[in-house]
């Protein structure tokens, strides 16, 4: 499932389970690149949630996990943050660095 998530709702979508969290911004190439990739992944995969997060409109979010660049990819499980990525990733290396945290 894809959501999008403000500061009120993020730690709702992210304490459960395993969460793919995309911070990006509208404006970003890359991000661009990434959002049909992370939508095929939501709809072909319900063993993880995807949550994201516009760093423009929730600063403070961003500001919290130390985001420095866009697209930065946070996996959290059960509601701890356990890996991050920065920049674009195809689908197989998604895949790839979520499975090892199933």
């Amino acid at each position: 499932m894809l959501i999008k998530a403000t500061k009120n709702s993020f730690e709702a979508h992210t304490t459960a389970g395993l969460v793919l969290v995309d911070f990006y911004a509208d404006w970003c190439g890359p991000c661009k690149m990434i959002a049909p990739v992370l939508e095929q992944l939501a709809q072909e995969h319900d063993d993880f949630n995807i949550v994201k997060v516009n760093v423009d409109e929730e600063q403070e979010l961003a500001m919290t996990y130390g985001i420095m660049s866009i697209p930065t990819l946070v996996i959290m499980k059960n509601g701890h943050l356990v890996s991050r990525e920065a920049g674009f990733k195809t689908k197989d290396q998604l895949l790839n660095w979520i499975n090892q945290y199933k």
